[in-house]
């Protein structure tokens, strides 16, 4: 069995040494798995729901725990860490509602009663990524163990230490042995044998662009299920008739937060040329202020990149002859620390203006007016989320209506909440997690006709 030494990314000191599971494990828990759908399917809709909020109870009473663990792991700020640990047990509360709530239909037909039930898929494959370890999770086995499925998840190789300590807790909150399975392993040997093991039925992917398409060509062969949540490089797009101060303040957020690790982070940002110059100059003031600290601290705004190769990865988009408009600070010493950058686009070719680097550089271009806005924003091949800002509202109904993204904000940057469903446009993903959608993705719509002339 081979081990992963997990890495705090503030200090680049070794914590903690996981055991990675091999193919002939992997295959052990999917089958494990299986055998406990059997059962867990045929748990009562009230009694899975109270399961389920006790999972959610006990995450609670450990948010602490929890939310200390992935700034030893991750780098997240504490403040982050807390309202991710937070969410995981906010979407346990909101599923747990489902059970009980997973209508059929009666639909009207001649000669006899024909209804629909929603039944559930079998064992889910989760597959995780390190940039948020729970929450992403949670978006995942939560809906899937309300519909009456099992679970087996793998959390990404560098962060799986939050995702551990899920599995245990659920099991304290009376989650029956087998239900949720959490497996440490490598993506080439676990993730991909979620693909290619049958008894697995359904694939929830949180990633890269390039690793989600070969996840949807291996699922294909076993015409497998699949939701794919991948990659963004989201436009924050304002107006001159916006309130810029409100705008420039929240920007630095926007992008910088969790490092830029973030696939709905605003990396361009459009400004209409006439508000270019005022935009520009509360930005910079904004982004010297942002804090870049030790993550531990309550203070801290942003905290390290997740490890060495991510650090050297976002590095090679800052070539020498790069158009710096400003950076912010960062620590110095160890760990994986690069200051949040702001650059100037020259073109639409530039490789950080259309790339996703996933750290804490911004590309900033101006625009004429609201068809110019519309085009620049939708030149790429993402589609995840964005914002607009704009104090007509005309426009920003135009505008949203316009840009293709799953996840827009209007006067805001905020992305995700637990009941409204969230996914992307193009090669940002299929399907959608969270909120009422998210039920559908995770059973089968079974068509009943009784005849009745008999």
């Amino acid at each position: 069995m081979s081990t992963y030494t997990v890495i705090n990314p503030a200090t680049a000191s070794p914590v903690k040494d996981i055991s990675m599971a091999d193919l002939t494990q992997t295959d052990a828990v999917i089958a494990k798995a299986h055998k406990a759908f059997e059962t867990w399917r045929k748990v009562s809709p009230g009694d899975r729901a109270k399961l389920l909020r006790s999972f959610a109870r006990i995450v609670d009473e450990h948010i602490e725990e929890l939310a200390l663990l992935e700034v030893l792991n991750s780098g997240h700020t504490i403040g982050n860490a807390r309202w991710e640990a937070g969410n995981v047990r906010d979407v346990l509360n909101y599923y747990s509602a489902a059970p009980e709530r997973l209508f059929g239909r009666q639909i009207p037909v001649p000669n006899g009663i024909d209804i629909t039930f929603k039944e559930p898929l079998g064992v889910i494959g989760v597959i995780v990524p390190w940039n948020f370890p729970m929450p992403i999770a949670g978006w995942g086995f939560a809906p899937a163990l309300a519909a009456g499925n099992t679970v087996v998840l793998k959390p990404a190789e560098l962060t799986p230490m939050t995702a551990i300590r899920l599995g245990e807790l659920a099991k304290d909150a009376g989650i029956p042995d087998g239900v949720f399975n959490v497996i440490p392993g490598k993506g080439s040997i676990v993730g991909d044998r979620f693909v290619t093991n049958p008894l697995v039925r359904k694939i929830v992917f949180t990633g890269s662009t390039q690793v989600g398409k070969s996840i949807m060509k291996g699922c294909a062969d076993q015409v497998k299920r699949v939701t794919l949540e991948l990659g963004g490089k989201s436009a924050n797009i304002i107006f001159a008739d916006a309130d810029i101060e409100k705008a420039a303040a929240g920007a630095p957020g926007a992008v910088f937060d969790n490092a830029g690790q973030d696939c709905c982070a605003r990396s361009r940002i459009l400004i209409q040329k006439s508000a270019y110059d005022k935009f520009m100059e509360l930005f910079e003031v904004a982004v010297k202020k942002f804090r870049v600290e030790s993550p531990d601290l309550d203070t801290a705004e942003m905290g390290p990149l997740i490890s060495k190769g991510q650090l050297d990865r976002v590095q090679e988009y800052m070539p020498d002859q790069s158009k710096i408009a400003f950076t912010g600070s960062k620590p110095t010493g160890d760990g994986f620390w690069f200051a949040p950058t702001v650059l100037m686009a020259d073109s639409t070719n530039d490789r950080a203006y259309r790339e996703e680097i996933f750290g804490p550089i911004v590309s900033v271009m101006a625009f004429d007016d609201e068809e110019d806005a519309i085009k620049l924003a939708n030149d790429s091949e993402y589609g995840l989320s964005g914002s607009i800002w704009s104090r007509d509202i005309g426009r920003a109904v135009r505008v949203s209506r316009a840009v293709e993204a799953g996840n827009l904000s209007v006067n805001s940057n905020s992305s995700v909440r637990y009941w409204t469903p969230f996914g992307g446009y193009k090669q940002s993903g299929l399907g959608r997690e969270l909120g009422p959608d998210a039920l559908d993705a995770f059973t089968e719509t079974k068509n009943v006709f009784f005849d009745t002339q008999n």
